[in-house]
């Protein structure tokens, strides 16, 4: 797809609204969220992964966990992750769905080898769009395609999640460029890494630009959250 003036003008308008993202995107890609703790990555994607708000619900859930386990030393890899008595981190998030795609996540990891880190990025690379039905994540119980995308992201893919806020403003976009919406997640991710190519963005930025201009009271996310975005 070849971007045209009118696409161009409009998600430009889009990320003027986000002035700074690309901070926090370069180090998602770097796989440096989070202090650089793979675990905290993916116990935030398993969080995220049942649909509640990020920053109200998973994020300061993420910090209780982080604050108990991670900075006492209790659980800082992901094999520590694998063997820890889940009873007890059901104190901290009570949904075991989470759990499940969180352990499972942090066990299929362990087997790429090296560190936390090299693993999550060598299976990221080793990750295909096309196969992720089959791919040892994306086989795991509770992890659909919107958290399969996710955990590419932190592992340093440049892709996007098809999650509902993304798609519903992405589509508005192409509306209002004279565009036809992609309502298929398969059709739509590949649509958007093509347009975020033509137009000179990344699919990461256009994907977290759809949650941060989200207003919540009188100012969007990415004013309201920016000193939080430094942490996470």
């Amino acid at each position: 797809m070849v971007c045209s003036g009118k696409l161009r003008s409009i998600i430009n308008k889009y990320m003027s609204m986000v002035s700074g993202l690309e901070v926090f995107t370069d180090r998602c890609l770097r796989s440096e969220r989070w202090g650089g703790n793979v675990v905290l990555m993916v116990v935030d994607a398993a969080f995220t992964s049942i649909g509640l708000n990020y920053f109200t619900a998973v994020v300061p859930k993420v910090l209780l966990f982080k604050e108990r386990y991670v900075d006492t030393g209790e659980i800082v890899y992901l094999r520590d992750l694998v063997n820890y008595d889940v009873g007890e981190l059901r104190s901290v998030w009570r949904n075991m769905r989470s759990w499940n795609v969180a352990i499972g996540v942090a066990d299929a990891l362990i087997n790429f080898g090296g560190s936390d880190r090299e693993a999550l990025r060598h299976w990221a690379l080793k990750s295909s769009l096309d196969n992720w039905e089959n791919d040892v994540v994306g086989r795991i119980r509770g992890v659909g395609l919107v958290t399969y995308q996710y955990l590419r992201m932190m592992g340093g893919v440049d892709t996007v999640m098809p999650d509902k806020i993304v798609k519903r403003v992405i589509n508005s976009i192409f509306v209002e460029a004279g565009l036809d919406p992609v309502y298929d997640d398969m059709d739509f991710i590949r649509r958007v890494e093509e347009v975020a190519r033509d137009c000179g963005y990344r699919a990461i930025d256009l994907t977290w630009m759809t949650w941060l201009i989200q207003r919540e009271g009188r100012v969007i996310r990415m004013e309201k959250y920016r000193d939080l975005m430094k942490y996470i």
